[in-house]
């Protein structure tokens, strides 16, 4: 019987610094298809024929808005054939865990990205892609056209946690009354830029952590957000707390998905399943309790085997995580799944390390064109 490990796939690199998002999902679209098919599996059964639906009401939304990639994803659309594009594109609702620390060779930035739908994981690629400013690391998925998490090496590096939720109630069984009146406020009065197009953009148009900071900070965006953002000198690290026309900025830079100061006005995310059972308090100690364990974590970067993706930052809905140096050109991906019931997630990919060139290694030396 195989052990774990030779099952364990390596993750693709993609060069598309021609082409971008829509090459990378017409090179990939057996991949692409095989992800929307797990992700939609996570949404209940009586909702998927209404995919075609919800995808002509994220179309409208993002045509409206001023997101600069809507051509990519009308693009990919088309080309694919298939619906839940414009859907999966629409969803912006990653939760994560965040740490920027200095080491002696620069600045790192570590960062889970937790989602409960299955195949974030195990079809997880890294897309090499550029723009006026240079080339950067896109950790993606075929079809996808923002950016959640990326290393531009000799620049910077970044990632998006999820905000947390403005609450106009408090009891937890009206959440998804405030999740509608959001839902509703961002369709009707919020003509911004998606999170994710605008760190797409930051990659593409920045050339040093500066400009990128400035940029981050200042472009009206459609939703609350945290970006976590490094760069390449000592002390170049921090955590910006977004509104849709506000910011709040700070040097400690460890994040999960609340305000670094708690606010009575919004609402810590917690993962799917504890959705409507969390109450307020609940969903507070579910993101400090994980904000605290990555900030105590003792350790120093590169890690072997992420030995910092231990509970409470390992939770049930963890997918990937990734370690990045701007200074180094140093990008470092796994995936995770979903293991038995009542287990915590388990590595699904080898750990692969991207160098600067372009290069994917893994732990035991291999290397991937």
């Amino acid at each position: 019987m195989p052990s774990p490990e030779s099952v364990l796939v390596p993750i693709p690199i993609v060069d598309v610094r021609d082409g971008g998002p829509v090459r990378h999902a017409l090179e990939c679209r057996e991949r692409a298809r095989a992800l929307r098919e797990e992700a939609l599996g996570w949404f209940p059964r009586s909702l998927l024929p209404l995919t075609p639906a919800l995808d002509r009401l994220a179309r409208q939304w993002l045509t409206h808005s001023h997101a600069p990639y809507v051509p990519d994803i009308a693009a990919i659309a088309a080309a694919l054939g298939f619906p839940g594009i414009w859907f999966l594109n629409n969803s912006y609702q990653w939760c994560c865990t965040a740490l920027a620390r200095d080491e002696a060779d620069g600045p790192w930035l570590a960062r889970t990205l937790d989602w409960p739908c299955d195949g974030l994981g195990r079809h997880v690629e890294v897309a090499r892609m550029r723009g006026p400013a240079g080339e950067f690391f896109n950790v993606t998925w075929p079809g996808f056209v923002g950016v959640l998490t990326a290393l531009a090496p000799g620049r910077f590096g970044a990632a998006i946690n999820q905000a947390p939720l403005r609450r106009r109630t408090r009891h937890r069984l009206l959440r998804p009354v405030d999740l509608a009146a959001n839902a509703v406020q961002t369709w009707f009065n919020v003509r911004h830029m998606p999170p994710d197009h605008l760190l797409r953009l930051a990659f593409e148009t920045c050339p040093s952590y500066g400009e990128a900071r400035r940029l981050l900070e200042r472009v009206p965006v459609a939703r609350p957000v945290i970006f976590t953002l490094v760069g390449c000198a000592p002390g170049e690290r921090c955590l910006i707390e977004r509104i849709e026309e506000g910011f709040a900025t700070h040097e400690d830079t460890v994040a999960a998905n609340d305000w670094r100061r708690s606010d009575p006005g919004w609402e810590a995310r917690v993962g799917g399943e504890i959705l409507l059972s969390a109450t307020f308090e609940q969903a507070a100690t579910n993101s400090r309790v994980r904000r605290e364990a990555l900030a105590e974590w003792s350790g120093r970067f590169p890690t072997s085997a992420f030995e910092w993706v231990a509970a409470p930052v390992l939770n049930p809905y963890t997918r990937v995580a990734v370690e990045m140096c701007p200074h180094q050109g140093s990008l470092r991906v796994v995936g995770y799944e979903r293991a038995a019931r009542g287990e915590l997630p388990v590595p699904v990919t080898r750990v692969c390390e991207v160098a600067d060139d372009g290069r994917q290694t893994t732990e035991d030396g291999l290397i991937y064109a």
